[in-house]
């Protein structure tokens, strides 16, 4: 199999707006289609190539450039996008016409956070009350102390139960 820089020499191609370029940093189709072999145009905006993430024998990966710009890469063989992209040197952000933009850790992981400490919180409590009713048992008589707090840990798990529900 070729090395990466084996795969982008002597393979230009026509594409929009003549050999590969990208339009103020941002890759279009005749980027990728540069680094690949045996292209062959199947309609307009849309290519079969040799996958260069497998030994190809029957051009098996499928190219499209949308109307917005977005590439869309299908390997008919079953390799990931991903792995197509990495073998020409490319990610799969370079598939977009816009760097993704991200604005911050998205709510459900937030959410996740809260719900996670949430249960490890009642699991103290859980565990508190459990030691109580253990000493109990055994005779230990509870000081005000830990009286107060089997009391606190049983009022935070009957709020935890309401929000619950």
């Amino acid at each position: 199999m070729p090395t990466m820089l084996e795969m982008g020499q002597g393979r230009r191609l026509s594409g929009p707006g003549g050999a590969a370029t990208q339009k103020g940093g941002i890759m279009n189709a005749a980027t990728l289609l540069d680094r690949l072999d045996r292209v062959r145009e199947v309609g307009p905006g849309r290519w079969v190539a040799a996958c260069p993430a497998h030994d190809d024998r029957t051009p098996s990966l499928s190219i499209q450039e949308t109307a917005d710009g977005l590439i869309l890469v299908h390997d008919f063989a079953g390799c990931s996008a991903v792995d197509v992209m990495a073998a020409v040197g490319l990610s799969l952000s370079d598939l977009f016409p816009q760097p993704l933009i991200h604005h911050g850790k998205p709510k459900r992981y937030k959410h996740w956070h809260a719900t996670k400490e949430a249960l490890k919180s009642l699991s103290d409590d859980a565990l508190l009350v459990a030691i109580a009713a253990e000493n109990l048992a055994k005779g230990v008589i509870l000081d005000d102390k830990d009286r107060q707090l089997v009391i606190d840990a049983a009022q935070r798990i009957r709020e935890a139960r309401k929000v619950a529900v």
